[in-house]
């Protein structure tokens, strides 16, 4: 409409004649009519509408981290021992220490000793306390199976009581330890030890029965073995 329009007004203000104005006329109605034509042929474009704003993902929570693995402790490394010396070969003995060595070695196929009673016992067959005590020190053998030995002996010559016994052999030279493992290891029951005391005690001397069961508690029996001991021997 505004193409047609100035068609007319250029027309005019040109001063053509009537058939000119006219042809515009004719002109304007077809340009006016191909305007039309096109604005409904071509319609004005459409604002596209605006896409609608999609939400934000919610931020996942990141996993919490996992307890940190602990370090691998290096094993410790064993304590190594120090070597045990190598035993002294017979070249390297002296003839002192051979002898006493030979000496310790008999005394103990005949007897039981306690190691201080084996080195007194060499000292007094005329060996030097260092070569006793080297003697001892080397030849192979266990003071408890000794103390046992000896334990046995003891019983098998006289009557003793628990603690009688286990004294006898602290004075032969055994621990405390191995004295009390002896005696209570070896066979023995202490009522007939009792009872042989008191027959002792009566072959040597006379004794009330009152007298006796306090001699054989002084002796280390109970009082119930005493009383049985008196009882067995006739009092």
């Amino acid at each position: 409409m505004i193409v047609a329009f100035s068609l007319v007004l250029v027309g005019l203000s040109t001063g053509g004649s009537d058939d000119d104005t006219d042809d515009v006329a004719v002109d304007e109605t077809t340009a006016s009519e191909d305007v039309a034509a096109e604005a409904e042929a071509d319609p004005a474009p459409q604002p596209e509408p605006e896409p609608e704003p999609q939400p934000e993902p919610e931020p996942q929570p990141e996993p919490e981290p996992g307890p940190e693995p602990e370090p691998e402790s290096e094993p410790e490394p064993e304590p190594q021992s120090d070597p045990e010396p190598e035993p002294e070969t017979d070249q390297a003995l002296t003839a002192g220490q051979r002898n006493a060595l030979r000496a310790a070695e008999n005394y103990l196929n005949v007897s039981a000793f306690s190691r201080t009673g084996l080195i007194e016992q060499l000292e007094f067959e005329g060996y030097s306390t260092e070569d006793a005590t080297f003697a001892v020190d080397t030849v192979e053998v266990d003071w408890r199976e000794q103390a046992v030995a000896a334990g046995e002996s003891y019983l098998g010559v006289s009557a003793f009581s628990r603690t009688g016994l286990i004294e006898q052999l602290e004075f032969e030279g055994y621990s405390t330890e191995d004295a009390t493992f002896a005696v209570d290891t070896v066979e023995v029951d202490w009522n007939e030890q009792a009872a042989r005391s008191a027959e002792d005690y009566l072959s040597i001397s006379p004794f009330s029965r009152a007298g006796l069961i306090d001699q054989l508690v002084f002796e280390g029996y109970t009082r119930e073995q005493a009383e049985y001991g008196v009882t067995q021997a006739g009092l």
